[in-house]
């Protein structure tokens, strides 16, 4: 594998000496599961961001373990909040200007996205997560993922053999 080329992401963790490991794979490659797997490493280290819609603002950037699916109604009791919704496909890419699967919160910072990161995290002491494109990961520490991007902890997930 080839070293990554610099994207605006990984100039910006340079700029402010923030670490940071990247993996390229595949652009087809779409799942935080599958990425994980290529890269040969732990699915429950990779995360994925999910858009999600608030009845009324902007959307909510909600960042979980690949393996672990959304529990909507969990994160909106988490946020104090009635109802929330995932965004489609399309509605994600037009909010974010980002593709599915490169979507990153360190992509969109000063856009104003509030950012939760699922409590699972707490126990990690690293995260892969999406570096604005797709076919690059990032791996960083978990507390200067938190600080650049203001992200809060939250229950937002559940196993995802434990979904109905």
């Amino acid at each position: 594998m080839t070293g990554p080329k610099k994207s605006n992401v990984l100039r910006w963790l340079e700029s402010r000496h923030i670490p940071y490991q990247a993996y390229m794979y595949a652009t087809d490659t779409r799942s935080a599961e599958d990425v994980a797997d290529v890269l040969g490493l732990p699915a429950r280290e990779v995360y994925k961001t999910l858009v999600v819609l608030p009845p009324h603002g902007k959307p909510l950037l909600i960042i979980i373990p690949g393996p672990s699916a959304l529990d909507l109604k969990r994160l909106a009791q988490a946020l104090g909040t009635k109802s929330l919704r995932m965004a489609t496909h399309r509605e994600a890419e037009e909010l974010t200007g980002l593709q599915v699967g490169g979507i990153s919160a360190l992509a969109l910072l000063d856009r104003g996205f509030q950012v939760y990161v699922d409590r699972a995290a707490q126990r990690l002491t690293t995260l892969v997560v999406s570096a604005g494109q797709r076919g690059m990961n990032i791996r960083l520490r978990v507390d200067d993922f938190m600080r650049v991007t203001q992200a809060g902890f939250v229950d937002a997930s559940i196993d995802r053999d434990a979904a109905p």
